[in-house]
This record gives C-alpha cells, sequence and structure tokens, in this order.
C-alpha cells in the first residue's frame, strides 16, 4: 500500500467559513433550545465547514476527511441577521489525523472556539467498509 501524502498540510495551513445567521439557523428551529439566536449545532457545522475549507483541496485524489472530535465552547449569542465566520488552522499533522485550533466571531465578538480533529480516508475503502453495515 502506498503512503499517503499529506506533505501539502501543514501547521498554520487556514480556511475559514461563513454564514448570515437567518431563521432557520436558530436554537428553537435545529432543535437545540428555546431562544431565537445562533444554534450551537450551526456554529459547529461552520466551524467544521472551515477546516474542509484549509485542507480539502490539498487531499490526493480519492481522499476526504472526515471530522472525528469537537472539543468546542459556545460562549455568546449571535442574532439573526449577523455574519458568522469561523476560521481553522492546522496546529499538527501526524499519520492521516489532522488536528485544528477553531474559531467563531460574529460582526460583535469571539462567540466560540475550541480543537477539531479530522482523519483522512481512501473514500473508494470507506465506503466499502459502510456498505457492510448496511448489509
Amino acid at each position: 500500500m502506498a503512503t499517503l501524502d499529506l506533505s501539502p498540510i501543514h501547521p498554520g495551513t487556514t480556511g475559514s467559513s461563513d454564514l448570515v445567521v437567518g431563521h432557520e439557523h436558530t436554537a428553537p428551529r435545529v432543535g437545540s433550545g428555546r431562544i431565537a439566536v445562533l444554534a450551537t449545532p450551526v456554529m459547529i457545522n461552520v466551524i467544521e465547514a472551515a477546516a474542509l475549507a484549509a485542507i480539502e483541496h490539498l487531499l490526493p485524489e480519492g481522499h476526504q476527511s472526515l471530522g472525528t472530535h469537537l472539543d468546542v465552547s459556545h460562549v455568546a449569542a449571535t442574532p439573526v441577521g449577523l455574519r458568522v465566520t469561523a476560521t481553522a488552522e492546522v496546529v499538527a499533522v501526524e499519520g492521516r489525523t489532522i488536528a485544528f485550533k477553531v474559531t467563531a466571531s460574529d460582526e460583535r465578538e469571539e462567540i466560540g472556539g475550541g480543537t477539531h480533529t479530522r482523519v483522512v480516508v481512501n473514500v473508494g475503502r470507506f465506503d466499502e467498509r459502510v456498505q457492510r453495515k448496511v448489509r
């Protein structure tokens, strides 16, 4: 089996993603609370999108990354209409595992952050394992 070349990905590689908070992104709409502000699961989605933006275009053909761990805080509320921007910075690459420092901010303040880990998989082999679960 050939060694997976992740040399284009290194500490300091960054990506970002943003979202204007709509009613569909609020806690009551996604089932994570009752107050109509940005839902934590949606903030997490924007954070994961930032990590994808940092590395997916650098992966070898036939490979993708999957989120395996997320440890974040969500410390400030964001009302409908404000833009949320997440950034992900690679802090370590060990084998197929890529670790990130992540932050999320709205137009006024930092709203959350922490760490995120992704693992690089061969899409064909991964799909085979998933299909075995279905059978």
